[in-house]
């Protein structure tokens, strides 16, 4: 397999959806497998919100439906995340609580622009990913209609819903309430709010049947405390400033709030041109089946598969279904090995 390693697409200034600028914006991705002379072998995976490019291993291989055998995979980190532009390593006056908002259109014009700028692609085979990676599937489907051959979001959405905006708020305040925090302006971790941040959140990743059923020890954990416990512990690595401002981008997603649909998600969704398969988990608590039910009736050539499992939204997390390791990957062969132009 060709790797490359990390790399950084620099885009200099850019004008915002909202109309602030993020100063010397940069892009980090990495890549595998070979773009073929046609161009038309391109797999693009963005990243979720606790997720890398790294972590974006766990859905490809070889063997696997994406295949860097076969395909070009390019993966991309999602602003916000450390490795590309964030509160953490921006310079002075956007850093830390300075940085501005991000919207899914602003990190999927940014990604566009690598793809045609450094590797000349104007065709997509497919967009997938998990979670907030889904969301920007949706996202380039719409931004870019003619562009994107096929998605696959999975435990995602096409816009967050009130829910869903409300559960971002308790984690939001479970971080900022540490008097360490100061709005931003920490000179050392607020360890308090991120162990705090970590624990509300392990509540909604995971299904009520999940801990009902004990299937913590699946992960090799005792008790729910064993597991929080862990979740803490994952949670100290992150910079604060850089999981809020992810969660602005996450609250804020939505296909039609930008200028090509002026707030019609009806309209953004029929727009969509791509051979779409979604997939919910049936006990996620953040992107419930009912959301995608009401996607799916709205766009023109799309299906939504249900996987019933008792592990929520971290289902889709690598290595904790195999089960649905092998649900994902059928249904992504559907969509790459088919003609679908």
């Amino acid at each position: 397999m060709v790797q490359s390693h990390l790399q950084h697409f620099e885009l200099g200034d850019i004008e915002l959806l909202s109309g602030e600028f993020l100063l010397d914006a940069a892009l980090a991705y990495c890549t595998y497998g070979e773009l073929n002379p046609d161009k038309d072998n391109a797999v693009l995976l963005p990243t979720f919100y606790t997720g890398s490019h790294i972590r974006n291993e766990g859905f490809f291989g070889a063997g696997r439906a994406i295949d860097p055998a076969k395909h070009f995979v390019v993966s991309v980190n999602m602003f916000g995340n450390g490795f590309s532009s964030s509160p953490s390593n921006a310079a002075v006056p956007v850093n830390g609580p300075n940085f501005p908002e991000i919207s899914l259109y602003d990190n999927v014009f940014c990604q566009h622009r690598l793809l045609s700028e450094i590797f000349g692609v104007e065709r997509i085979r497919l967009v997938a990913g998990w979670s907030m990676a889904g969301c920007q599937a949706y996202q380039w489907a719409a931004q870019f209609p003619e562009m994107v051959e096929a998605i696959l979001p999975f435990c995602a959405s096409a816009r967050t819903s009130p829910h869903n905006f409300v559960f971002l708020e308790g984690v939001k305040a479970a971080l900022t309430a540490d008097q360490n925090f100061r709005r931003g302006h920490y000179d050392s971790p607020p360890e308090s709010g991120l162990k705090a941040f970590a624990r509300v959140y392990a509540g909604w990743a995971f299904s009520q049947s999940f801990y009902r059923e004990g299937l913590f020890r699946n992960l090799g954990f005792e008790t729910p405390e064993d597991l929080l416990k862990d979740w803490e512990d994952d949670h100290l690595n992150w910079d604060a400033n850089n999981l809020l401002a992810k969660l602005r981008t996450w609250q804020t997603a939505d296909i039609s709030a930008n200028p090509l649909y002026g707030g019609d998600f009806q309209l953004a969704l029929s727009a969509i041109q791509a051979k779409t398969i979604m997939i919910a988990s049936s006990s996620d608590l953040y992107f419930t089946p009912e959301d995608n039910k009401l996607e799916v009736r709205q766009m023109q050539n799309a299906e939504l598969r249900i996987y019933d499992s008792p592990w929520g939204h971290c289902v889709a997390s690598p290595g904790n279904d195999p089960e649905f390791t092998r649900f994902l990957d059928s249904a992504i062969s559907e969509l790459v090995e088919t003609d679908i132009c």
